[in-house]
């Protein structure tokens, strides 16, 4: 997948009364937060970045370019409309080229386990990992290949293949996934019940 392309605008103006008139001419408000500290506030192009938000996980890297400088950051919050569902504000974090970095990493489960053809059910208690490299190294997702899972068999974080200069920092003991047998439930068969004893009543005397 190509690199997401952001065009920006610096932003002078700050506050909510601010924020709102951006949002009205269809602009995102925005900051930039640098590794060393600082922060650049800057506004996006608010469809530009709808239409782009469904290709940005967490472990993207985007371009932000700003006025003819351009930033690589991962896109670490995005706040948005609780009625409306439109983004209010996101908040960039720069990465800095030749610096390794840590982040996680979504996991994408391939195929149809041999295990489930059989009658087994699929299990998948971890969806991303942990790892450590630099950005140019950085996965958008691991690919695990499950195809070959049979039956009480499972995949750990250990058996992930990772690429070239990427390190895991998560728990390499974590399944990712698993297949086990259904739950059989059993079904009681009801029993016709014996007619209660009945124990007659003493006779009345005359």
């Amino acid at each position: 997948m190509s690199q997401v392309v952001l065009s920006a605008r610096n932003r002078a103006g700050r506050g909510s009364a601010e924020a709102r008139r951006m949002r009205r001419e269809g602009r995102i408000p925005a900051v930039l937060y640098g590794r060393s500290g600082t922060s650049v506030t800057i506004d996006l192009d608010g469809r530009e970045f709808s239409g782009q938000v469904r290709n940005i996980s967490e472990s993207t890297i985007v371009k932000v370019e700003v006025e003819g400088k351009t930033y690589e950051a991962f896109v670490k919050d995005t706040q948005r409309s609780i009625v409306e569902g439109s983004i209010l504000h996101v908040d960039f974090y720069e990465v800095e080229s030749g610096v390794a970095l840590r982040a996680h990493v979504s996991l994408h489960l391939i195929g149809n386990p041999v295990g489930v053809r059989e009658g087994g059910v699929l299990e998948s208690p971890l969806h991303e990992v942990e790892v450590e490299c630099l950005p140019k190294d950085l996965p958008e997702r691991l690919d695990v290949d499950i195809s070959e899972l049979k039956v009480n068999q499972s995949i750990h974080v250990r058996d992930i293949k990772l690429g070239e200069g990427v390190r895991l920092i998560s728990n390499e003991d974590q399944v990712v996934a698993l297949v086990k047998y259904a739950k059989e439930e059993t079904v009681a068969t009801t029993e016709e019940a014996e007619p209660a004893a009945v124990t007659p009543a003493p006779a009345a005397k005359a």
